[in-house]
């Protein structure tokens, strides 16, 4: 967490312990969530498969050994558990990003595995409790989202992928990958393949799983008219509204029961690093490591988007944000790798998703169980982030990851000139980590781009290409945008022929090199959702050139700069005059001489872009009946059929749903109608969001409405329970 991993590497080369081989696969899972590089990930997936064999090995050992560490708080042999659990997860995340559809199925099992393992590591914290404290703690609800027949739990053994533990039986994963074929025809799947789980009644090792590759050879499946949820922007599962995962494909799943929700009376293990509680180290390791996995486990399900929710009947659960996060919040107070890894969840969290986000629970300070005042951490509380960047740049001075979380910061702050000179900073030294200076210098394209300092923009965008590999479309797209709008500023200021004949060609060079490099890297077996995006946006462009007889740069649509920071919400780091440059951006498409008579021949989707970029602008800007009537008449107004087919952008009623819902939500406070109408409002723009058809960006979009729909649940518990 200091930038050094090569450090980190010697010192775990020579060990052989679980302790050993799991600390070498965290080391390779940061340096491939890092930079998402194909060969680090794989030799990730090997390290961690190595440190689930072993400590699964230690775990049983352990129940043998009289010599081995018995803790007054948790199970035997728990310390190996944690680093299996630990393990899985990360295998669990590297399987997920990587392209194979195959892998991505086995790493929902393995956080379901990790998930049953967490949970008795925290019973038993919760059995400790009751018995240390005066006052009467709530059982723990959270084993009722599992199988109704582990409901008894012993501390003598811990279960998910140990002892006696329920196991996902070879019928619920079998009839997975028979959904997969039945709504993936394209995907030819060979008839005999099967994804099939070895298990025993005395060993449930990840080892023991047995995953056949299936053919992964997709093609491009026609969008449903109705919305059904599935695993990708087109569809790993095209029609999970219509399937169950039983064998049968009936409407009863007996193997994966319909995931429920974690009790909110819980309570944790919140005491300090220098209490008599954790005075063995083990203990120390056992407890800050099942906060800080549970915590995040928690907080990542609670966030999945609506058109994923059908993989809870794979996880079999589902999240609980708020506890989650007071998981994490707890593991940070430790000085030690699970520490530093929590405080980078939980500032990536509050930089990244609550950044992203608009609906939010409000940032008033509340009351924790000691009775003392503590700041809403579903919000964004301020001072506890600014305290915990402060206390991980001390520990790990070194380290340019927390610079990042500091320009991050700034920016959430609208103070983006004073993030950019962060991030400048940062770049004067330069970090070991490669993929640590590519993560900067995204940071750094994003802001350029939302301050609108287009020449930086470009080049900012230009050295992503060199430094990271995820989405040479996505970073040649933005630069080409950005070359755009300096392009239409020269025309309206009348510059000099020569440097608008510049923008125009630089233009036209790097958006027609997106679709050379879009569908190079995958996800799930499918085209990352924004390569998909702008191939369809530099197709739409072509397409209309030729039609209208124009140069391409002048049939580029409304601002592909300013529908990016829409797409990245910008908005929440932009101040006032930046969002005022917005909207003088978008007077391009229908108010100038240069672009009229072009905008008299654009089709009502070009017309509904225009109008959602512009309602968000003036919903940022709080001139709330001018983006609502904007919104209405510009988008909902108009027949769906013609928002959608072809090369249209489908994305537009959605969206105006959302931001109306948003507007409805920010306006609660003030009067004209009772807060609870303008809540009541809110949710149903929200509902009709969230249920809509399949769409492009869908699951990005999807992670703003997921944050909304989790707020509005929190808004009405409180009203309750007032």
């Amino acid at each position: 967490m200091n930038d050094d991993l090569q450090a980190a590497e010697d010192g775990l080369a020579n060990g052989t312990s679980s302790f050993h081989k799991m600390g070498k696969g965290m080391v390779a899972f940061l340096r491939a969530t890092l930079g998402f590089e194909p060969e680090i990930m794989r030799e990730a997936s090997e390290r961690l498969a190595d440190a689930e064999t072993t400590a699964s090995a230690d775990h049983r050992r352990a129940q043998k050994d009289s010599n081995i560490h018995r803790s007054a708080i948790y199970p035997i042999g728990s310390e190996f558990a944690l680093c299996h659990a630990q393990s899985q997860l990360m295998s669990a995340v590297v399987g997920v990003l990587n392209e194979s559809l195959t892998e991505s199925i086995r790493g929902f099992y393995k956080l379901r595995k990790a998930f049953m393992t967490l949970d008795a590591i925290l019973a038993a914290e919760d059995k400790y409790m009751r018995g240390h404290s005066q006052q009467t703690i709530s059982a723990r609800a959270s084993t009722d989202s599992l199988q109704s027949n582990r409901s008894g739990r012993s501390t003598q053994a811990v279960p998910g992928g140990f002892g006696n533990a329920q196991a996902i039986t070879k019928k619920s994963e079998k009839s997975l990958l028979d959904t997969v074929r039945q709504n993936e025809a394209q995907a030819a799947v060979k008839s005999n393949a099967a994804v099939k789980l070895q298990t025993d009644a005395d060993e449930d090792d990840d080892d023991d799983d047995e995953f056949y590759d299936v053919n992964e050879t997709l093609n491009d499946a026609p969008k449903s008219e109705t919305y059904n949820g599935h695993i990708e922007v087109n569809g790993v599962i095209k029609d999970l509204g219509k399937t169950s995962l039983d064998e049968d494909n009936g409407s009863e799943t007996d193997d994966l029961p319909p995931p429920k929700s974690l009790s909110a009376d819980h309570h944790i293990l919140d005491h300090d690093p220098d209490s008599d509680v954790f005075s063995n180290p083990i203990d120390v390791f056992i407890h800050s490591g099942a906060n800080l996995c549970f915590g995040l486990l928690l907080v990542m399900i609670s966030m999945i988007p609506p058109a994923f929710n059908k993989l809870l009947f794979i996880i079999g659960f589902h999240g609980d944000r708020d506890r989650g996060l007071r998981l994490l919040w707890q593991a940070s107070k430790f000085h030690n790798i699970n520490g530093a890894m929590a405080g980078l969840c939980l500032l990536g969290y509050y930089h990244a998703v609550v950044g992203f986000a608009d609906i939010l629970p409000e940032s008033s300070n509340t009351k924790t169980s000691s009775n003392e005042p503590q700041e809403d951490i579903q919000g964004y509380p301020k001072q506890r982030c600014e305290a915990l960047l402060q206390d991980m740049r001390a520990r790990h001075p070194k380290s340019h990851l927390w610079l990042l979380e500091e320009a991050r910061m700034e920016a959430m702050n609208r103070r983006l000139s004073t993030a950019l000179s962060v991030l400048d900073s940062s770049s004067q030294t330069k970090s070991p980590l490669k993929q640590v200076e590519a993560l900067n210098m995204f940071e750094k394209s994003l802001n350029s781009m939302y301050i609108h300092n287009y020449t930086l923009c470009a080049e900012s965008f230009l050295n992503c290409v060199k430094l990271n590999n995820w989405s040479h479309a996505l970073y040649y797209y933005i630069a080409g945008a950005a070359e755009v709008e300096s392009y239409r500023h020269c025309m309206m200021s009348s510059r000099p022929d020569k440097e608008t004949k510049k923008h125009a060609e630089k233009a036209t060079e790097y958006l027609h090199l997106v679709p050379q490099h879009a569908g190079k890297k995958k996800f799930m077996a499918r085209q990352l959702p924004f390569d998909v995006f702008v191939t369809r946006k530099v197709q739409k462009w072509d397409a209309r050139a030729k039609e209208w007889g124009v140069p391409f740069v002048d049939a580029v649509g409304v601002s592909p700069l300013e529908e990016m920071i829409f797409f990245w919400n910008g908005y929440k780091r932009m101040n006032e005059s930046q969002m005022q440059t917005s909207l003088e951006n978008l007077k391009w498409s229908d108010e100038s001489k240069e672009n009229k008579s072009r905008w008299a021949k654009e089709e009502a989707d070009e017309k509904a872009v225009l109008a959602v970029l512009r309602g968000a602008t003036l919903r940022s800007l709080g001139r709330w009946d001018e983006a609502a009537k904007l919104l209405q008449d510009g988008v909902l107004s108009v027949p769906s059929a013609e928002l959608k087919g072809g090369l249209r952008d489908d994305w537009t009623a959605p969206c105006a749903h959302y931001e109306l819902g948003a507007g409805a939500w920010m306006r609660r406070k003030e009067g004209g109608k009772d807060e609870v109408e303008w809540v009541k409002e809110c949710e149903g723009r929200i509902e009709k969001a969230a249920k809509w058809e399949s769409y492009e960006l869908d699951a990005r979009v999807g992670l703003k409405v997921a944050t909304a729909q989790d707020t509005l649940k929190k808004f009405w518990e409180g009203r309750k329970a007032v």
